[in-house]
């Protein structure tokens, strides 16, 4: 059974309780490339079972869920209460074809637009913190949550991942 819009966010949100969600975020990229150095790009490609995403396909949407991201944080600082746009991360990993893409250059891609993101949160006012947009399946959202957010996710994917690569582990 699919889980509704609230326990995902319940479920990611549990995964950052007791952490500092900007700490998180700057530690993400270089535990990916942790995780994938060293291992051969065809084990990287390799799905865990048939419906369950490959660290190819992880990375990938990471780095696509980190222009979302962004995205929606500019939105809301632009135009504070903007409609947020849910979407669908599997029709996007067979849309985008995350089978086919280089796993380094994905890490790469999330590593260089993270930094971008949390150079925009560093500039922030508490003010600006405290913006919000309405997101169509998850209702009010602001930038805090969202960040508080995007940590859980972050989490959530390293520990799939790590299960993945079990020696791995960081």
């Amino acid at each position: 059974m699919k889980e509704t819009p609230q326990q995902y966010t319940q479920r990611i949100l549990g995964y950052v309780d007791g952490k500092q969600p900007l700490e998180v975020q700057a530690t993400t990229a270089e535990k990916l490339e942790h995780l994938v150095k060293d291992v051969p790009t065809t084990k990287l490609r390799e799905r865990p079972a048939g419906d369950k995403w490959s660290v190819s396909e992880i990375v990938a949407h990471l780095g696509d869920a980190e222009i979302v991201t962004g995205f929606r944080m500019r939105l809301i600082l632009g135009a504070p209460g903007a409609p947020i746009a849910a979407y669908d991360a599997d029709s996007w990993v067979a849309s985008g074809h995350y089978e086919k893409r280089d796993p380094r250059k994905s890490v790469e891609q999330f590593r260089v637009l993270r930094e971008a993101n949390l150079a925009l949160l560093e500039s922030l006012t508490p003010e600006q913190w405290k913006h919000y947009g309405m997101h169509s399946e998850r209702g009010q959202e602001a930038i805090e949550l969202i960040v508080r957010m995007a940590a859980g996710h972050d989490i959530n994917h390293l520990q799939q991942i790590e299960r993945i690569l079990p020696a791995k582990r960081i």
